[in-house]
C-alpha cells in the first residue's frame, strides 16, 4: 500500500475545502438553519409530536441525511470528474498508484468533507430542538457507512459523467426528492396504505429509518434492514468501481 499516494490525494482534495470554505460549510449550515425556521414554525406549530417526538427533532434526521448525501454525493463525483476535465487523470493513471490507494485517497476525502459538514449540522440542529440519541455507537455506524457508500456513489458519478451537466443530474435532481419523499419529514405511517407501499420502493427511506432509530427508537423500517440495505449497496458499488478500472470505462479514450 502507496500511503504517501493515499496522503497526498486525500489532502489535495481536503485544500480544496478550505479554499471555497463559504460554498463549502456555511451554505449548507445556512440551507439547515432555514429548514428548521420553517418547518419548525410553519409545520411544527400544527404538528406538535410524531410516535411521541417533536416534530423539530423528528425532522433532524432527515435533515442531517439530506446534508449528507448531497455533500457526500457531490465532493465524491466533482474530485474525480475534474482530473478528467483537465486531462491531468492521465497522470494519475500512468503513476504507479493502485485503483484501492486512488479510491482511498478520492473517496475518504469526500467522506471526511461530508461527515464534517454532517457534524456540524448535527450541532446546529441542538440549536434549535432538544435532541437525544438512544445509541450513538449506532448513530454514528449508520453516519460513517452512509458517509462511504454515497462519497463512493458519487466517484462512480464523476467518472460516468461526461460534462457538468451529467455531474450536477442526481445529487441536485434526484438524491433531494428521493431524501423528501424518503420520511424525512413524516412517517410513512401517515400515509394511504398505497403510498406506503410505494414509499418502500425509495432506497433513502431505509437510510433516514435507520438513522432516525439511533436517536429515537422509532422507525419505518426495522434498523437491521435499513443496515443491510446500506452494506448491500456498499457491496454493489465496490463491484462495479472494480469492473469500471478494469475496462477502463470512460478514464482511457
Amino acid at each position: 500500500m502507496n500511503f504517501e499516494a493515499v496522503r497526498s490525494i486525500y489532502f489535495f482534495e481536503m485544500a480544496r475545502t478550505r479554499r471555497t470554505l463559504l460554498q463549502s460549510v456555511v451554505s449548507p449550515v445556512i440551507s439547515t438553519s432555514l429548514y428548521f425556521i420553517v418547518f419548525g414554525a410553519a409545520v411544527g406549530s400544527r404538528i406538535q409530536e410524531i410516535d411521541g417526538v417533536s416534530y423539530g427533532a423528528f425532522i433532524t434526521p432527515g435533515l442531517i441525511m439530506l446534508t449528507l448525501l448531497t455533500q457526500c454525493i457531490g465532493n465524491g463525483s466533482f474530485g474525480i470528474y475534474f482530473p478528467k476535465f483537465t486531462g491531468t487523470i492521465y497522470e494519475i493513471l500512468s503513476s504507479p498508484i493502485s485503483m484501492t490507494e486512488i479510491v482511498l485517497g478520492y473517496v475518504g476525502a469526500a467522506a471526511t468533507k461530508g461527515l464534517m459538514i454532517g457534524t456540524i449540522i448535527l450541532g446546529t440542529a441542538a440549536l434549535f430542538v432538544d435532541l437525544h440519541i438512544a445509541h450513538p455507537l449506532v448513530m454514528i455506524l449508520f453516519f460513517v457507512l452512509t458517509a462511504i457508500t454515497f462519497s463512493l456513489f458519487g466517484f462512480i458519478i464523476g467518472i460516468w459523467a461526461k460534462d457538468f451537466e451529467q455531474l450536477n443530474l442526481i445529487p441536485m435532481l434526484v438524491i433531494p426528492p428521493l431524501v423528501f419523499l424518503g420520511g424525512s419529514f413524516y412517517s410513512i405511517d401517515m400515509l394511504p396504505p398505497f403510498w406506503q407501499a410505494v414509499s418502500h420502493f425509495n432506497p433513502v427511506l431505509y437510510l433516514i429509518s435507520g438513522f432516525r432509530w439511533s436517536f429515537f427508537e422509532i422507525a419505518d423500517v426495522n434498523p437491521v434492514v435499513s443496515f443491510t440495505i446500506i452494506v448491500v449497496f456498499l457491496a454493489v458499488l465496490m463491484g462495479l468501481l472494480t469492473w469500471i478500472f478494469r475496462t477502463g470505462y470512460r478514464l482511457r479514450n
